[in-house]
């Protein structure tokens, strides 16, 4: 399925953001996460390619030039975790996060979730603006973490 959000602003520049994943350069996603992203630093390539055949994937482009990324792994029914979010250095600065962000939260496969979550360093003013919040209740979250080896 392919959406293209109808914002003539970014459409005007050149930007579509689609979850057609044979639009994807994989070369580019592989390189930022793995060599310059905080959170998947190392990740091997079959395990990236894996994470996105198996999960819901956003595109963002220029023309036919990757420039951004998002996975949000989800059942479609009651939760979803957005991660591997990032807009490449040369086109941040024009609201493409945001943009992405939009829609995903538009996303007719993902509406009625009940718990929506993600992980960040950095970008708490982004996600803030959607509705994002500090765990409510941190206590009842555990995690087991197991960096690539």
């Amino acid at each position: 399925m392919q959406v293209f959000v109808n914002d003539d602003s970014f459409l005007k520049k050149g930007y579509t953001i689609s979850t057609d994943k044979s639009l994807i350069d994989f070369e580019a996603v592989y390189q930022y996460l793995s060599k310059e992203s905080y959170w998947a630093k190392g990740i091997p390539a079959d395990r990236l390619a894996r994470a996105i055949e198996n999960s819901m994937c956003f595109g963002v482009y220029k023309g036919n030039e990757q420039a951004g990324f998002t996975r949000v792994v989800t059942d479609q029914a009651t939760f979803a975790y957005i991660c591997d979010v990032f807009i490449l250095p040369k086109h941040r600065g024009f609201g493409l996060s945001k943009w992405l962000m939009q829609t995903i939260a538009g996303h007719p496969d993902l509406q009625g979730l009940r718990r929506w979550s993600l992980a960040t360093l950095d970008a708490h003013g982004l996600y803030g603006q959607f509705g994002f919040t500090p765990l409510s209740k941190p206590e009842n979250w555990m995690e087991m973490f197991k960096p690539y080896q």
